[in-house]
């Protein structure tokens, strides 16, 4: 297993059998985690991918084998659009996930998109800090997408979210989407017992280069500030999505 910030590469050929081999690594941690300390907190990623990875989860092949009644759900970033609106990635996960499996509302850390960015920003990292309690803000899972220009949550380039130094969730105007979102902060995403990327297809093929393979520059690639401080990180990735990645790192 990875530990130091050092990455496992998980590389199939199809994006059908990453998805399919991140849905068995999702039942192993889960299966362990409440095994251990009796829950799984997990923080969810948007985008397509992740809603094919969450439809398999909730079928037949799957939803048997985890205890949903002891996982609980956050949010790596939201759009600050209703939960409603098609672009909420609640949405996405409602329909794909939570709703087909039936999992209670108690079990679900939305993001509060009715109030000011700020706002709910500052009300989710109190949600997040009441449910770890004493403890450390530590999630079991955190799975995360890349974006083509090297993104993920809403840690976008050259927005002053980069630059987050307190474990949290913060608001960020994105220039590009002329829209704020709210995204949980570096540091926060780094505190988790496991973070996994799930990214497959030939058009992120340089944004995997770049982040797991090319020079630090955060500024211009955000997920390079994803590094576990005493944690797992593993990108899950299909030969397409890896196939720019030096020698030996495929």
């Amino acid at each position: 297993m990875a530990r130091n910030n050092v990455p496992t590469l998980h590389v199939f050929p199809t994006p059908e059998e990453v998805l399919q081999q991140l849905a068995d690594f999702f039942v192993e941690l889960a299966t362990r985690a409440i095994a251990g300390h009796g829950t799984f907190s997990v923080a969810l990623s948007g985008g397509s991918s992740p809603k094919k990875l969450y439809e398999l989860l909730a079928s037949p092949a799957y939803r048997s084998r985890v205890q949903w009644e002891e996982v609980f759900f956050f949010f790596g970033d939201e759009r600050n659009v209703p939960p409603t609106d098609t672009e909420s990635n609640y949405r996405m996960a409602h329909e794909a996930l939570l709703g087909p499996l039936g999992i209670a509302p108690t079990q679900v850390f939305a993001v509060d998109t009715a109030l000011a960015p700020a706002e709910a920003a500052q009300r989710y990292s109190q949600s997040i800090t009441e449910f770890f309690g004493q403890r450390e803000a530590r999630f079991d899972l955190v799975l995360l997408g890349l974006g083509d220009n090297s993104h993920t949550a809403s840690l976008f380039p050259h927005t002053p979210v980069l630059a987050e130094s307190v474990a949290g969730a913060r608001e960020v105007y994105v220039e590009e989407k002329q829209a704020y979102r709210i995204t949980l902060t570096a540091p926060l995403l780094n505190q988790a017992q496991v973070v996994a990327f799930l990214v497959y297809g030939a058009d992120k093929a340089v944004a995997v280069q770049h982040v797991v393979a090319g020079e630090q520059d955060i500024a211009q690639f955000p997920a390079q500030l994803i590094a576990p401080t005493s944690g797992q990180l593993h990108w899950f990735l299909d030969d397409a999505a890896a196939s720019l990645l030096p020698a030996g790192r495929q």
